[in-house]
């Protein structure tokens, strides 16, 4: 076992973590950031989901940092791939012109914009990236982190990072537990939150479902249809209650309103109020955007609603069991490739598409699944100030209310409050939601000092964590934090004195402010607009 010591641990190489490293680094602060693949950007990378984003993500409220990672993301695009003109020349360009994001791209673009973020920092020491290392002890002393072990995946090796302030930004909030840190974790009741869709009694089983994605081109004339996956027949005839059928079909349902929708991959026109096939929907590359002669395929991510697994919870189990339900999640995933291939009905009447070829290059595994499982839900702490469905829901708030204002925000967000079924057998609830800002207070545990979160991990519920938990809010968060520990490194303070201090507090919000250009508050008109999708 080897030791380190640095200012700054930051455990957790996604957005959030990402964020808080090269936001400390930029205040003067040197960190370890760490990363359990070898991929850092978390779900927008290694969980292969392109980015979930919000109607104004193209105007200057956007934080600098998170539109400078879009940017490099388009410019990466604009230097290395044979664009069409008109494409090339578009500010606003979609690779894959995907219909769920403003920028559907594919995962190693992301990580090479994120390198390069990363680059003069890690060049000058400020920030050291430990990749492959995953977290295996918290080591505490009263209301204080004093270190992290961490194993090397690859080596076996381990080593001991000790640090003045520990962020936790793994995708399940792995520190929380490790460390004897107060969290929750599946739904809270109705009783204890007041939220209109909170259950009436709470189960920390009720966790929302995770993904395992993959990539796919399609390429008609040819097969590359995989091996039977073992659970294939278990899937292709399981039907949930609150299910239409089995997962392994067209049909799934619509989230708002819960009504039976049949949408296939490939589709020549929007039928029964369907406005757009499968395929287009997280596609990240069209290929009709690029020189035909370059040969460049369409590519599409598959995280659709036929790969949600539901079975059995992640958290509040034992790593057996845990295992076994990533394993059944792959499964599961595996098992729709293979009935598109197989048994899917298409359009022009007949069956299977086995063109239809996994990329294994694009997701950067052996197997062309994703590095890890998408996941939409962690561990949260118990934080000094829980941000409830009273505070952004529009139906908890009445029409025109919007959100809650916080005098200790340190930026802003905006998602439909959306929950994909659950392990407790419960149907999506997709709701609006007021445009919101991130409330200092939840940002901080109740009891320890310098752990702090910086991902799906903060002082939400069960039912807020599904309009806080997206791409952009997950940046901001991270940011939030990694200005706050420089600030309390530079001021000898802890991050709750600096939310219980209005003066210092102030100082905090105005280095987000001014320095990094963070905006903290929606315009009121945009605040009590709404949703505008």
């Amino acid at each position: 076992m080897t030791e380190r010591r640095t200012e700054i641990l930051v455990v957790g190489g996604g957005l959030g973590g990402v964020a808080a490293a090269l936001t400390a680094a930029k205040l003067g602060r040197r960190v370890v950031l760490t990363e359990e693949t070898d991929w850092l950007g978390g779900q927008l990378t290694a969980q292969l989901t392109p980015p979930d984003e919000h109607a104004w993500i193209e105007s200057d409220l956007v934080s600098p940092s998170y539109a400078e990672l879009r940017r490099r993301i388009r410019d990466y695009y604009r230097r290395n791939y044979p664009l069409l003109p008109d494409a090339a020349g578009d500010p606003a360009l979609n690779p894959g012109l995907g219909r769920v994001s403003k920028l559907c791209h594919e995962p190693r673009v992301a990580v090479a914009a994120i390198e390069e973020m990363l680059a003069p920092w890690c060049a000058s020491g400020a920030i050291e990236v430990l990749r492959e290392h995953i977290p295996t002890a918290v080591h505490a002393g009263g209301d204080l982190i004093d270190a992290v072990t961490l194993r090397d995946q690859r080596t076996g090796n381990e080593v001991t990072v000790t640090a003045d302030f520990v962020v936790d930004a793994t995708e399940l909030g792995d520190l929380l537990e490790l460390g004897g840190v107060e969290h929750v974790i599946g739904a809270e009741s109705r009783r204890s939150t007041g939220e209109l869709h909170a259950p009436e009694e709470a189960d920390p089983l009720d966790q929302q479902a995770v993904s395992w994605c993959y990539a796919l081109e399609h390429r008609p004339g040819e097969d590359h249809t995989i091996d039977r996956p073992a659970s294939y027949q278990h899937w292709a005839t399981k039907v949930d209650d609150f299910w239409p059928g089995p997962q392994l079909s067209w049909v799934d349902v619509e989230p708002v309103f819960l009504a039976r929708r049949d949408r296939p991959i490939f589709m020549s026109k929007p039928t029964d109020g369907v406005p757009f096939d499968l395929w287009r929907y997280r596609r990240i590359l069209a290929a009709e955007q690029f020189d035909p002669a370059s040969g460049l395929r369409d590519i599409s991510t598959v995280n659709w609603p036929q790969i949600d697994y539901w079975d059995a919870p992640l958290l509040g189990v034992d790593a057996a069991e845990k295992e076994q339900a990533l394993a059944a999640s792959r499964e599961l995933s595996l098992s729709f490739l293979y009935w598109m291939q197989t048994d899917a009905p298409r359009e022009d009447g007949g069956t299977g598409y086995p063109g239809l070829r996994l990329r294994p290059d694009v997701t950067g595994t052996a197997d062309g699944l994703a590095k890890a499982a998408y996941i939409r839900e962690s561990r949260r702490i118990e934080a000094e100030f829980t941000v409830l469905e009273q505070h952004v829901g529009v139906k908890a708030r009445g029409a025109g209310a919007g959100s809650e204002a916080f005098d200790d925000a340190v930026g802003i967000g905006q998602y439909r409050i959306d929950l994909h079924p659950s392990t407790a057998g419960r149907t999506y609830v997709d709701i609006a939601c007021f445009p919101f800002q991130i409330p200092l207070g939840a940002l901080l545990p109740v009891r320890v000092d310098n752990l702090l979160p910086a991902c799906k991990n903060i002082g939400t519920t069960h039912i807020t964590n599904g309009c806080y938990r997206l791409h952009p809010v997950e940046w901001s968060i991270g940011e939030a934090v990694g200005a706050l520990v420089a600030f309390c490194l530079d001021r000898g303070v802890a991050p709750r004195k600096v939310h219980a201090d209005a003066t210092s507090r102030g100082d905090y919000q105005d280095l987000l402010r001014g320095t990094l250009g963070v905006t903290t508050a929606w315009p009121d008109d945009i605040r009590r607009t709404g949703p505008a999708y």
